[in-house]
Order: structure tokens, then C-alpha cells, then sequence
């Protein structure tokens, strides 16, 4: 648990509440107050999870914009109209009808944005269960999937943000890396990529660098206030403003990764590199507001834009080469890039169904400071 937060136990009596978004309009928010946790009915092979910290980043605004059409409100329903965004943390069991997990067990994985939650353990091993509740039948698995912590695996109260915060970040830009080594880069000589002081195109940069720094040119383009935040995480060869794209040479073979969504800056890149631009991959909506330029994607010259989805290529992986083999992977490399991430990153606690309310707000309006990591704890 982090220092900041107290323990499920201590809040397992308090009433519950769910933080909703209406799916039409991210930032029309309402807190729903619930019943005391106590008072929370399990049925046989149930548990009942106080959730004890998560984080909220630029990703969870992707969760929001593609509820809909990805199906992320379909991992925790609500009433019509409403929608609860997914997000990454730390929960404690306080409540238990499931062989094999057990009051007090300290759980990460994908919750929502929320005081409590109720899962249905399947699959339960020493490294955690899956969540088989009918209404997550047929979603990615790794969405579903929920694993132990101690501080012997490694998850210590000060590891435990990081974590929260980079662990689907990392894993999808880890799994976007594999995809693009696969591919060769496409034959491109230079890697573009869009909304660079976001922690997955951090990430993203972190291993191209690392990996094949000798290979690409790596640029980074993001707001004029993030060019110099940007440029100390040393992760780039060239961080420019989105307002001075067109000063690159146009004639180099160019993959484009766009990790903000916006759709005119898309239909930029596409008419300034034209048949040069080789791949164009929406990775992230950070602009979830500007997804499609005006015109349509179908006019842009160059290369059809696609959308790369993490739990498909992960799927591939896992058939591959095993789940476990996968996660040991991501988890290694992950690890390096928290440690590097020491020298940029600030994390910045909120609390309580506010604290929610006021991270949300800023995320979805692009007011968060790049060089800090906001982890939530909902008891206030």
C-alpha cells in the first residue's frame, strides 16, 4: 500500500461509490454513491475488492474514447448512457466466497474508477486468477486477468506507483515495439512520433533508443510548453513542436506513431511526407476530441492510417511463446524503464471521489504536467 492510502480494511465498512462519464461526453462526470461495503452481497465464488490506488493517465482517456467502439465500458457496466473508464492499480480483498483467494490478499490488475468492486475468480493459481463474470466473456484476456503482489515479487510500497502507472503504458508500447522490429520499421529510416511527452510514447522512444538507436532517427513532436521537459528525458534524437513539423526534410521514409489522435495533425504529417510516409499507426487518443481530420482518413495521400491494438499482438505473443514467457519479458525491460524513469518523473497523489473528479478533468482537457504520474487513492 502506498504511504499516502490506508488499507481495504480499514475502509470495507464505509459506503461504496462508482465514478461515471457520460459515453457521449468524457467530461460530464457524476459520482454514484453505493451501499456500506458490508452490506454488499456476494454470491458463492465471489469476492468483494476495496480498491486502494490507481492511476490516471492520457491512456485512460483512450479507454474513454473508445469505450464504445473497443469495448472498454463493457468491462464494468453501467446505467444507459454512463460509463465507467478502466483503470490500473492496486485493490485488497476484504470479502471472500472464492477458493483460493483470500481475505487480505493485495491484487493488481484493471479496475474501475470506483471504492469497490465485485469479481468472479476462475482459473486461480499461486500468481493470481482471471475474472470470469459473464459479462467479461469475450474480452481480451489480458484485460481479465489479475495477479497477487507481495513485496517479495517485487511490489513495494514505493515500486507499487510506478507500476500503477507504467504497466499498460509500458506493455503497450513493448508490445507496439515488437510489431514494429517484426515489421523492419517498415523500411523507414525515421520513427515520427506524435504526442511525445505522453508516458506510452516515453516508453515507446525508451526501447527504440535503447534497441535501435543506430537504426531510425527517432523525432518527437509535441506542444511547444513539453518541447524542453522532452528533450531532458534524453529518449530522442529531435523533439520539435507540432508547429514546426514541416521543417523536417520530407523526403525521408518516414513511420509515423500517433499516440494523440488528432486528426489534423494526421492529415499534416500525411500531405507534408506524402508516398515518403511509409506506415501511419494510431497507438493512443490523448486528443480524443480530434480523432478524425476533416475530410476523413480515406483523402490523406500516403499509407491507409491503422490502429494498432495491443491485446491482439499480445494474443500473437502468447500463442508464440507462452503467456508466462511474454510477461517475464515486459516485466524485465519494464523495470528499466521505471529505473530511468527516476530522473524525469514526479509521482503526485489525489484522493477520494475529488480527487477523481478534478485528475479526470485535467486529463481530458491536456492539462497535466508530462513530469508527473497522478495516482488516485479513492478513499479520501
Amino acid at each position: 500500500m502506498f504511504p499516502w492510502s490506508r488499507t481495504g480494511y480499514a475502509r470495507h465498512m464505509e459506503n461504496s461509490f462508482n465514478f461515471l462519464v457520460r459515453r457521449d461526453d468524457l467530461g460530464t462526470t457524476e459520482i454514484r454513491p453505493g451501499p456500506p461495503a458490508g452490506e454488499i452481497e456476494l454470491d458463492q465464488g465471489q469476492v468483494l475488492l476495496a480498491i486502494d490506488t490507481f492511476s490516471v493517465t492520457a491512456n485512460n482517456v483512450t479507454y474513454g474514447a473508445m469505450g464504445e467502439a473497443m469495448r472498454y465500458f463493457d468491462f464494468f457496466p453501467a446505467d444507459e448512457g454512463w460509463g465507467k473508464v478502466p483503470a490500473w492499480g492496486y485493490a485488497d480483498v476484504i470479502a471472500s466466497k472464492a477458493a483460493g483467494v483470500e481475505v487480505g490478499a493485495r491484487i493488481f490488475g484493471f479496475f474501475p474508477m470506483a471504492s469497490h468492486v465485485v469479481f468472479m475468480p476462475g482459473k486461480v493459481s499461486d500468481s493470481g486468477f482471471v475474472d470470469e463474470a459473464e459479462h467479461r466473456t469475450g474480452l481480451p484476456a489480458i484485460y481479465n486477468r489479475y495477479g497477487f503482489t507481495s513485496p517479495d515479487s517485487g511490489d513495494t510500497s514505493k515500486r507499487e506507483p510506478f507500476t500503477a502507472l507504467f504497466a499498460p503504458l509500458f506493455t503497450t508500447a513493448w508490445l507496439a515495439m515488437d510489431w514494429l522490429d517484426e515489421e523492419g520499421f517498415f523500411g523507414a529510416s525515421r520513427v515520427l512520433v506524435s504526442s511525445a511527452s505522453s508516458k506510452t510514447a516515453l516508453s515507446l522512444a525508451f526501447l527504440i533508443q535503447r534497441d535501435h538507436g543506430e537504426q531510425v532517427e527517432l523525432v518527437g513532436l509535441t506542444s511547444p510548453g513539453n518541447v524542453g521537459f522532452t528533450e531532458k528525458t534524453g529518449y530522442y534524437d529531435r523533439v520539435l513542436s507540432y508547429e514546426d513539423l514541416e521543417s523536417l526534410e520530407s523526403g525521408a521514409h518516414t513511420a509515423y506513431l500517433d499516440f494523440s489522435g488528432n486528426g489534423e495533425l494526421r492529415a499534416r504529417i500525411h500531405n507534408h511526407f506524402g508516398e515518403s510516409l511509409l506506415s501511419s499507426t494510431v497507438v493512443g487518443a490523448a486528443d480524443w476530441e480530434s480523432l478524425t481530420p476533416p475530410g476523413g482518413n480515406a483523402e490523406l495521400p500516403g499509407p491507409a492510417p491503422e490502429l494498432f491494438f495491443a491485446p491482439t499482438r499480445v494474443a500473437k505473443r502468447n500463442e508464440d511463446w507462452g503467456a508466462a514467457e511474454v510477461r517475464r519479458r515486459v516485466a524485465a525491460d519494464q523495470d528499466r524503464f521505471i529505473d530511468s524513469s527516476g530522473t524525469w518523473l514526479n509521482i503526485r497523489p489525489a484522493f477520494g471521489p475529488e480527487g477523481i473528479s478534478t485528475t479526470w478533468q485535467s486529463m481530458i482537457a491536456g492539462e497535466v504536467d508530462p513530469s508527473e504520474g497522478w495516482i488516485v487513492s479513492p478513499d479520501g
